[in-house]
């Protein structure tokens, strides 16, 4: 059985951790880094473009497969669990460094296709980390806490762009090398700061503020990230400049920390009790006051649990008891058999696959993120194909907006869940309307538009992370968060194998063999397709899609609504009575 262990008391924990999670949250976004050093492996190791995309699978399958670590996320503390992430980057990125530069000789592609998933695979540990770990410190602002960090998750490539353009001077060999010690270093630096705390039962206007402070702080840095994107694109920056320039954005990822320097020097007295954790996200204890919090001795006969209530207190601490053990206890009266748990409550990853809200949420999320990501790896063609032949902008814009979607999408669902109790899955299905409509405009091939619609989809594709997270938590608890998480991350590779790799790919060769003839598509390296017509049926395709995941998350949503009405009843977060949170 596992030992119960002690969360951190206090007010200032959570927030350190928050602020320790936020930089963890960029580093875990290295996986986004493949298309700044993709044309070296093509370059320096002689790789065709086919080779090179099968690695930018690798690199897919890597970030989004989860599943270890979301299974053993509840049995680790979150610094084993951010070391094996931190190590993963470190020998995966090595390896591939050692690939670029010759440093190890000439590696076999597949090694570099197991590193590469190595190292991208070092995001699922970090992100699950940090993302269970403050989802159950903050557990009365999940949607809060969701968009933020998914926010800063956004932000990440823009951040790793900067670094290499200017500290690193558009060196891949020397972009990986940083991505193999910079970013294990960073999270070996901030891992002690990230632990289980003992979560506040409201929240008070206090939180709402420093919660708001992060989401200024965040907004400020996308905004500064995308002008300074613009500028050094548009002028000719000096050296003295754009160091500057990066020191301005380490400041801004610093902000953060002013809450907890701030709570620092004007304490407040804590006025909520200690709770104890099994290590699973189970939570017991009590009383306190004044930051010296110790466990509450039952003192009244009446309140005294009796034999048969401490058996089954070892019952359910003890998920490893035997079936005989389970019929003899059951036999003897001193526990009651399980009862399975109902929406809202706490459910194992056995119990929740087997429920149709998981799956709806499942295919919900997996038609949103699918079809976006199909855009988003193919963003570069498809503005040559519109002609639009330098991708940066468009790249920058989405990646301005994919962080608006995430940050506002948490922000703008948790507001309307405490006013009006309206559940979160509303908003996937106003933004996989708006998709269809941007997935039209796409297909219009009309001059200008491409960049409306890529605004939408920006907004549309980063709302499905920050709604699906806090939902998933609503509907199955936070004790299996972790796995049931991971699991639903699978919808982002199954969709680019599928929309992407299979349709839009199949699509543009078939329209490009059209433009140039099938004998110079067969002798060209490098063949391109011009026109709407390069994507037009896969545009469509996926707005058909989105109207199939419109019309299930309608009724998802109509399904959860009384779930919705039993947590958020009086405008604040109610704990179900069979959750251990």
């Amino acid at each position: 059985m596992k030992q119960p262990q002690t969360l951190k008391s206090g007010t200032r924990p959570p927030w350190i951790g928050l602020s320790a999670a936020i930089l963890i949250q960029i580093a875990a976004g290295n996986a986004y880094n493949f298309p700044l050093y993709s044309h070296s492996l093509k370059s320096v190791l002689g790789f065709n473009q086919r080779q090179v995309t099968m690695l930018g699978v690798a690199a897919d399958v890597g970030e989004n497969v989860g599943l270890v670590p979301g299974i053993v996320c509840n049995r680790l503390p979150p610094w084993v669990m951010l070391c094996v992430g931190a190590g993963a980057c470190a020998v995966g990125y090595g390896v591939i460094w050692g690939g670029v530069s010759r440093s190890f000789g000439e590696l076999p592609y597949w090694l570099l296709w197991i590193a590469l998933c190595i190292a991208t695979n070092s995001s699922a540990w970090l992100s699950t980390a940090v993302l269970v770990t403050n989802m159950r410190n903050f557990p009365v602002s999940r949607g809060t806490v969701a968009g933020i960090l998914k926010g800063y998750g956004g932000l990440s490539a823009a951040v790793y762009t900067e670094i290499y353009s200017v500290l690193l001077h558009n060196s891949s060999s020397k972009l990986l090398l940083f991505l193999a010690l910079g970013v294990p270093i960073v999270s070996v630096l901030v891992m002690g700061f990230v632990h289980a705390c003992t979560p506040s039962s409201q929240e008070s206007s206090t939180q709402v503020g420093h919660f708001v402070f992060i989401q200024a702080a965040s907004v400020v840095l996308g905004i500064y990230l995308l002008s300074t994107t613009v500028l050094e694109d548009v002028l000719s920056l000096g050296s003295t400049l754009s160091y500057v320039i990066v020191v301005v954005m380490v400041l801004l990822l610093l902000a953060p920390l002013a809450i907890p320097l701030k709570m620092t020097f004007y304490r407040l007295k804590p006025i909520q009790p200690e709770l104890v954790s099994d290590g699973d996200g189970s939570f017991h204890g009590s009383v306190g006051g004044e930051g010296n919090f110790d466990k509450t001795e039952v003192t009244d006969p009446l309140l005294a649990p009796s034999s048969s209530t401490a058996h089954l207190g070892s019952f359910t601490e003890n998920e490893d008891m035997s079936d005989v053990d389970i019929l003899l206890a059951l036999g003897e009266g001193a526990v009651k058999k399980k009862k399975r748990p109902r929406r809202g409550e706490d459910f194992k990853f056995k119990e929740a696959i087997v429920k149709a809200d998981f799956w709806l949420l499942f295919f919900v999320y997996f038609v949103g993120v699918g079809s976006g990501v199909t855009v988003l790896n193919n963003l570069a063609q498809i503005g040559i194909a519109l002609g639009v032949h330098d991708a940066t902008i468009l790249l920058s814009i989405f990646s301005f907006f994919n962080f608006v979607g995430r940050l506002g999408g948490g922000t703008l669902s948790e507001y309307f869940v405490r006013s009006m109790t309206l559940p979160r899955t509303i908003w996937l299905t106003c933004t996989q309307v708006i998709m269809i409509i941007t997935y039209l405009l796409f297909a219009s091939g009309l001059k200008g538009t491409i960049y409306v619609a890529t605004v939408m989809l920006g907004l549309c594709y980063g709302t499905q992370f920050s709604i699906m997270i806090p939902t998933a938590t609503e509907l199955f608890g936070l004790k299996h968060f972790g796995i049931i998480f991971n699991f639903m991350s699978l919808g982002n590779p199954l969709g680019a194998f599928l929309f992407s790799y299979l349709l839009a790919g199949y699509i543009y060769d078939r329209e490009a063999a059209k433009q140039r003839g099938l004998h110079h598509l067969l002798n060209s390296e490098h063949p391109s397709c011009l026109g709407p017509d390069c994507f037009r049926i896969t545009f469509l395709v996926l707005a058909c899609i989105c109207g199939i995941g419109s019309i299930l998350s309608i009724v998802l949503t109509v399904r959860i609504k009384p779930v919705y009405q039993m947590l958020y009843a009086g405008g604040s977060f109610r704990q179900p009575q069979g959750s251990s949170h």
